[in-house]
């Protein structure tokens, strides 16, 4: 250290003294403080004010920074203090005894090296009369309050000893000043106060503002710690259980519901749905995991996550494109297409419409499955065919119940999590065979399916939870709704789809079937063609059916053979042939024409011809036409009338309904006997045999009434029905004609035989105006109201 003398020149006024900054500290006067002297011009100042028996000033820094000589990072009142002693506790490194003496206002810094010197004020106490009683009061509660500090902060404990034993208010004070741990801001803001009364109240504001952060913290601390510690609990508890199924050998199960839960969380469904979830997945972890109980609740939890609940495909909204794809894929059925359209009309006009359910009757091979695809296509949705064929549980609409060992949810929940979305196009194929026994009746439960005001929250008896249907398209297809219960009918949208005519089927045949069952076969237009002619020919003579489901399996016939003709050949006999070879071969024949010609050499002979014989006129002999599940068709009715004693026989396996329409024939007969020149006694001695070909095949209905009453006044009088006329019409006790039904496919069934006169009752006349003018071309149409205008045309004049 270099002597006091040479810093004489800086101590020239008594108003002047070092200056020793402070970091994050403050002296305050009547206390010592033990502080590291961080900067070298604070060792200087020190070791001068020692030397020459100075005083020196203490101020804390703003800023932190003690090498900064800036006035303003200083606040503007210090302690000037004597230095006790100066020890050095290593290199570089010193620590000072200072004791603080009193207040100071800190002037200007009038020099800076080798340390700083600064002016000062000194600032005295404004004193305040305290009466003894006020100052044990004030006493009291300072100590009640430090009392309360140390119950959240025991480590003042030594403090308070000293304190408490102090008699002296000041002494209190200033040592609170000191030590009481706060933040500088606040410390500083005691040596600031004016009076001891200022410092006092400042002084009680502090402590009672730490003691209450104090207090939070402790708590948000228990808080924080009482949450680890069940964390950390419940970490050890899992830990043991993970121990105790591995050792059994169940690790997996633990695995599983994690995977579960994650699933659970990514699902797209409402807050009640994942609730169940999670519970069930709860509930999964605690079964052991080679139980049985374990496979069906696994299960179950996985069904209920391939649901999906909320997850819709957007819908597509372009007339245009739909009308284009139903029209490529399939030939005729207007009135699907437009319901269609007329759908997505309404649905790009708003979302809150309805869905229409469809139900689509014909007969077999007309395309209702096969258009079904289409409008799915055409929507761009997901398709997904339920069917319902000989279906005869309820269970497998609704679900097993899941107590039930190898239960499942049922067809129309697993068609949904089939499809992944909740609005794909559901298929309900073939909904007239559904039957019923003591299982339960499946139509019933299709009720709840197909009633767009239930479904929204139908349940099912596996998955428990409501599930949403009033996105769903539901399609159905029939071929007849007789079997269809009314309640089940009346939920659905009727569209029928009538027998094909021949113009439709080669239209069908050439657009859609030809090419399907040439690349079906590995022929292409460059190999095999059908001309129009063969195709009419092989649509009258190998096929008898109201759509085109065996033409198609006649084309494929053809295909078939032509393809072993064309690769038929003495180089290539026994040697096995790769596809590309093969190809190669066909592209060096000849392209073969399918015709009228040739057409017997791939299919055999015609197996239907028409009986030009059916045709002739005859006593006791009318041709019918009857309506079936596959279309119309011809029926002769034959009756026989031989001497015996009234005997009244029906034989051709026919049901109640036709049987009664003979009864009722007969009667009508015999109530107009006169009129016909029939003799009284007639019927009492003359036995009556009405008989339907083909017996093996059951038939019903009162359709052939007029067909059999013609034909038995025909036997009974002897005069001939014309061979070009067919019939159909219900008749009454009174002789009226009544409407029947299905005929499109009767007129049909007429014209393919080479009928050329067709009576119909009169109230069917409206039903022709929907019938094209393709099948009416040709064929005269005598409508009647009452028995003798059927005889009028009918019997040979």
């Amino acid at each position: 250290m270099l002597p006091a003398a040479k810093y004489e020149v800086f101590m020239d006024e008594n108003i002047k003294l070092p200056l020793v900054k402070l970091d994050h500290i403050a002296l305050m006067p009547g206390t010592i403080m033990h502080f590291d002297l961080k900067s070298k011009d604070a060792v200087l100042a020190i070791d001068f004010a020692l030397k020459a028996k100075s005083e020196v000033l203490f101020v804390a820094s703003r800023t932190g920074d003690i090498n900064s000589n800036n006035r303003e990072s200083l606040y503007n009142v210090g302690t000037i203090g004597t230095v006790r002693r100066l020890i050095k506790l290593g290199d570089n490194l010193m620590r000072a005894a200072v004791e603080g003496l009193g207040r100071a206002k800190i002037g200007e810094i009038v020099s800076a090296e080798p340390f700083c010197i600064c002016t000062y004020e000194p600032i005295p106490d404004v004193t305040a009369a305290i009466t003894d009683t006020e100052e044990k009061a004030m006493r009291s509660y300072i100590l009640e309050l430090i009392a309360q500090y140390l119950k959240v902060n025991p480590k003042l404990t030594d403090l308070f000893s000293s304190i408490s034993k102090a008699a002296d208010l000041t002494y209190i004070v200033n040592e609170l000043m000191s030590q009481f741990p706060m933040p500088l801001e606040n410390r500083q803001g005691l040596l600031e106060a004016e009076s001891f009364r200022e410092r006092y109240d400042k002084l009680l504001s502090v402590i009672k503002d730490e003691t209450e952060i104090l207090r939070l913290k402790s708590d948000l601390s228990q808080r924080v710690k009482s949450k680890l510690d069940q964390n950390q609990k419940e970490y050890i508890m899992r830990e043991q259980m993970k121990a105790i199924r591995e050792e059994l050998g169940e690790d997996d199960t633990v695995s599983e519901a994690d995977q579960f839960y994650a699933q659970c969380d990514a699902l797209e469904a409402d807050d009640s749905v994942k609730e169940k979830i999670r519970k069930e997945i709860k509930r999964f972890k605690t079964i052991s995991g080679n139980s049985s109980e374990s496979v069906v609740s696994r299960g179950y939890i996985e069904t209920l996550l391939a649901l999906p609940w909320n997850k819709k495909d957007p819908d597509f909204i372009n007339l245009a494109k739909a009308a284009k794809i139903l029209d490529d894929d399939h030939y005729g059925l207007e009135k699907v297409k437009e319901r269609i359209i007329e759908f997505l009309a309404v649905r790009s006009l708003t979302t809150k419409g309805q869905i229409p359910i469809l139900c689509l009757v014909g007969p077999p091979g007309t395309g209702k499955t096969s258009v079904a695809k289409s409008i799915a296509r055409a929507l761009d949705k997901k398709y997904i065919r339920v069917a319902l064929g000989g279906i005869r549980d309820e269970a497998e609409i609704r679900g097993h119940r899941r107590t039930y060992v190898g239960a499942l949810p049922g067809r129309i929940a697993t068609g949904l999590k089939n499809a992944g979305v909740k609005n794909p196009l559901i298929l309900l194929d073939e909904i007239d065979k559904v039957s019923s026994d003591y299982k339960g009746d499946p139509a019933s439960a299709l009720l709840e399916v197909l009633d767009s005001e239930q479904n929204s929250r139908f349940v099912d008896h596996y998955v428990e939870i409501p599930i949403d249907l009033s996105d769903v398209l539901f399609i159905a297809t029939a071929n007849t709704v007789q079997t269809i219960p009314r309640p089940l009918l009346d939920r659905m949208e009727l569209i029928e789809i009538s027998s094909y005519t021949l113009d439709e089927k080669v239209h069908i045949a050439k657009e859609h079937l030809v090419p399907k069952q040439l690349k079906r076969n590995g022929l292409s237009s460059k190999q095999l063609v059908f001309n129009k002619s063969a195709l009419s020919q092989m649509i009258l003579g190998y096929t008898r059916e109201a759509g085109v489901r065996s033409l198609e399996r006649r084309i494929g016939e053809v295909c078939r053979k032509v393809a072993r003709e064309l690769l038929e050949d003495e180089k290539t006999s026994g040697k096995a042939l790769t596809e590309d070879e093969a190809k190669q071969i066909l592209d060096t024949k000849e392209r073969i024409t399918v015709s009228t010609g040739n057409l017997e050499h791939y299919l055999g002979k015609v197996k239907y011809v028409t009986d030009k014989e059916k045709h002739k006129n005859e006593i006791g002999v009318v041709t019918g036409l009857a309506w079936t599940s596959v279309g119309g068709e011809t029926l002769q009715v034959e009756v026989n009338t031989m001497p015996g004693k009234g005997k009244f026989e029906l034989t051709g396996q026919l049901g109640d309904v036709m049987k009664e329409s003979a009864h009722a024939g007969i009667s009508f007969i015999r109530s107009v006997a006169g009129k016909y020149g029939i003799e009284p006694g007639y019927f009492e001695s003359t036995d009556i045999h009405i008989h339907l070909p083909e017996g093996a095949v059951p038939k019903d209905g009162p359709s052939a009434g007029i067909t059999m009453a013609t034909a038995m006044l025909s036997a009974i009088t002897g005069k001939k029905v014309r061979g070009d006329v067919a019939m159909t019409g219900e008749i009454t006790l009174r002789g009226r004609v009544l409407p029947i039904g299905g005929l499109k496919e009767k007129i049909i069934a007429a014209k393919t035989a080479g009928i050329k006169t067709v009576i119909l009752p009169e109230k069917n006349r409206r039903d022709t105006e929907d019938i094209s003018a393709e099948i009416l071309n040709g064929v005269n149409l005598v409508f009647v109201n009452n028995m003798d205008e059927v005889l009028k045309t009918a019997l040979v004049k």
